[in-house]
């Protein structure tokens, strides 16, 4: 890591926060990410935190990561979008492995303080390329022309962290951006972002007010699949079918036997009635 801290002070509370809690993880790069970010304070994560919603939280986003890999893993192809990525470094991670082209994006001001952020975290590329480029994923000449800066061959688009901000029209939209780039490259759409609307009140945990916020501001609720059936048939209906589920990787997860410490039985009880609320998918286009 470079002996010159940055500013980074302009990286938004909540893509801080969520830093943060991914940090806690053994996400690649996410705890020494927290570490400049916090520079020169050191970054102190609390284990022996007894906070459930946090380790929820911690676990969420921990999975919801594993499962994009799981379903990369296996694959043929070698050139990889990743739309929205945010303060994620699955790039970096790639290119640890030779033959990868990565191109990883997201809106203009986040791609700038990830430039610095990835300037300074140490990486080893063993052969691969990654690029980070500013993308409205909304904005189809633009996809296009990232798009173009791979070489030949299949594509896998992923994204964790989007669909959630996107109303139906949205969603339409950027739907059909993918169907026709997949149409000409071919390949798969991976997505985390299978959300779908649960009571969450069921779950005895409260988020904080800043979260909340957060939430009502960008309309997550609204904006969720109302069932998985219902997803797949909006995806269906958008030229796709599912060709494969991401499942849970519990060796993966290091949060995970923090939240069964801190839980009540009553408390898992409660979580298990609410049910699953989010799936990672494996898209190709319907024949």
């Amino acid at each position: 890591m470079e002996a010159t801290p940055r500013d980074y002070s302009s990286i938004s509370p909540t893509a801080r926060a969520l830093l943060l809690l991914k940090g806690m993880t053994a996400i690649p790069f996410m705890k020494e990410a927290a570490q400049l970010i916090l520079s020169p304070d050191p970054y102190t994560p609390d284990f022996n935190s007894r906070d459930l919603a946090m380790w929820a939280g911690v676990l969420h986003f921990e999975d919801r990561y594993w499962s994009i890999d799981q379903l990369l893993a296996g694959l043929p192809l070698r050139n990889i979008l990743e739309l929205s990525s945010g303060f994620s470094f699955r790039g970096l991670a790639m290119m640890q492995q030779p033959g990868y082209y990565y191109v990883d994006t997201d809106l203009p001001d986040i791609i700038r303080l990830k430039k610095q952020l990835v300037a300074a975290l140490d990486s080893v590329s063993t052969g691969g390329t990654m690029e980070l480029l500013p993308l409205n994923a909304l904005d189809e000449a633009a996809f296009s022309q990232v798009v173009a800066h791979f070489p030949a061959g299949e594509l896998a688009i992923v994204n964790e962290g989007l669909l959630m901000y996107l109303n139906t029209m949205e969603k339409e939209q950027l739907c059909g951006i993918i169907r026709r780039v997949l149409e000409q490259r071919g390949g798969y759409w991976i997505t985390g972002d299978i959300y779908i609307k649960t009571d969450e009140r069921k779950m005895d945990m409260q988020r904080s007010k800043e979260w909340q916020e957060f939430y009502r501001q960008h309309q997550i609720h609204e904006n969720k699949f109302d069932s998985f059936d219902q997803a797949e048939s909006f995806f269906n209906s958008m030229g796709f079918v599912v060709d494969k589920m991401a499942v849970r990787e519990h060796a993966r997860l290091t949060a995970l036997p923090r939240l069964l410490d801190v839980a009540t039985e009553e408390q898992l009880q409660q979580m298990r009635s609410v049910g699953r609320a989010r799936a990672t998918w494996r898209l190709k286009l319907a024949m």
